[in-house]
Order: C-alpha cells, then structure tokens, then sequence
C-alpha cells in the first residue's frame, strides 16, 4: 500500500481500538498464562503493546512488564491507561529496537507479528527476541491460521464493518495469497466527523512457517493451543497460541 509505513496502523487506529477489539486475546487467560511462564514478579517484554490492554493487566499481577510499539499514539493511550507508570514503554521497531532484557517471557499477540510486513523481517525479529530471552524461557506468539488451500489469485472485497443511524463502516481489502500479502482500509463515514480512513496491512505466516523461523533462531516449539485459556488445537482452529522454548545453552542456545 502506497505511503503506508510501520505507524500507519497505530495511528489510524489507536482511538478506536480498545472499542473495536476489546473481545479479542482473552485478557486475563493471557494475564494467567504469562505469569505462569514468567513467575511471580517476573519480566516480560511485549512487543506491539499498543494500548496497553494486556501490558497494564499483566503489571496489575506483578509481572515487569516493558512494551514496545512504533506509534506514538498508541504510546499515548498506554501512558492515559497506565497513570502510575506500572509499564516500562519504548516507542520503537520491534524487530531493531528491543531493549537488552534479558526477560523471563516474551508475548507478541493478535497477529502484530504479521506487522512486519516481509518474512525475513519476521525471522530477524524471532532472533532479536530469542537474543533477550533468559535460557528455558518462553516467546509467546497467538496468531491467526492461514486459509492455505483458498485459490492463489488476488481478490478484492468491499463490506460493510458496522452500520448504525448516524455513521458506517466500510471494510475494503486486497488479498494477495501468492505473496502472503493482505492490506486493507476501514472507511468510516460520520455525520459529524465526514471520512476517517484507517489503513491496514500484513505479511501472514502458516504456524509450520512460524515454527521453522523460531527453529533457526534456537526456540523449541513447546506447546500450541487454539487460544490463550488452552483450548487444544486442531486441523479446524481458526487461531493458535504458540509458546517457543529458548535452548539451554547446553543445547546451543
């Protein structure tokens, strides 16, 4: 998508998100399975943290808690959620800019690894992790599972998000499987506020993809479940949690 770079989506989204995505990633599952991980008191490092929504429940729980995002208004609506400052944020890359750790977790949630925009950068960012994780310690990915076997032709589509009396959503996407390419924009029309535009863009991987991209950067598939409360995952899930073991350094890692 022309013009579109690394904040395009926190700061098209960043005053609607908490209301459009306050039900995905089960918040205090994710608050019980990282500080399982982590320990009582433990440090996790999130990367995408964005509003805060996970970050400021997990420090809630006595987890150190550093986050990591590239949009400034996102930070914004982190620092107005996290008034006593329980949250460590740094606005940067999540694949160049990661702070030196080392942590007992690491989480990236809801697809933000499909944020960055090619596999490579991808792979470069399960090393940056793997390099700031304590041995035996854990690199949680939940992420949505590819339709692989949809036809390998680009398809457009333009539909309707939300309707209500006084505004409309309208959801228009670009789906590129040859590529692994999907980018999109949300077109909200108000009566009182005229057109917002809220672009959007990814680079999705399959879980085998994920899993080879962890392998290289020495993290050991540990457990994949269907959500973060542990549900089992089957060949019908729609998403998967992914927890990625880092090597004990007799191992090589």
């Amino acid at each position: 998508m022309r013009g579109y770079d690394e904040r395009s989506y926190g700061d098209g989204f960043a005053d609607v998100y908490d209301e459009w995505y306050a039900d995905v990633t089960d918040v205090d599952a994710t608050v019980r399975r990282m500080v399982a991980l982590a320990g009582a008191g433990g440090s996790v490092l999130e990367l995408g943290v964005g509003t805060g929504r996970l970050a400021v429940p997990m420090a809630a729980a006595g987890l150190r808690v550093v986050g990591i995002d590239s949009s400034r208004s996102m930070l914004g609506r982190l620092a107005t959620r996290d008034s006593d400052g329980a949250v460590t944020a740094i606005c940067g890359d999540m694949v160049v800019d990661l702070p030196d750790g080392p942590f007992d977790a690491a989480l990236v949630a809801y697809n933000t690894i499909f944020n960055i925009l090619d596999g490579d950068g991808q792979q470069r960012c399960f090393e940056s992790v793997a390099a700031r994780l304590r041995p035996g310690s854990a690199f949680v990915v939940e992420a949505f599972v590819p339709d692989v076997d949809r036809p390998s032709t680009s398809t457009s589509d333009v539909s309707v998000r939300s309707l209500a009396a006084d505004h409309v959503v309208l959801s228009v996407s670009v789906d590129d499987p040859e590529h692994q390419r999907a980018e999109g924009q949300f077109v909200q029309i108000t009566e009182s506020g005229g057109v917002r535009l809220r672009p959007w863009s990814i680079r999705w991987s399959t879980p085998e993809q994920l899993d080879a991209m962890a392998a290289q950067a020495g993290l050991l598939l540990r457990a994949r479940t269907s959500n973060m409360a542990g549900d089992p995952f089957t060949p019908d899930s729609a998403q998967h949690v992914s927890i990625y073991e880092k090597r004990e350094a007799a191992d090589g890692g």
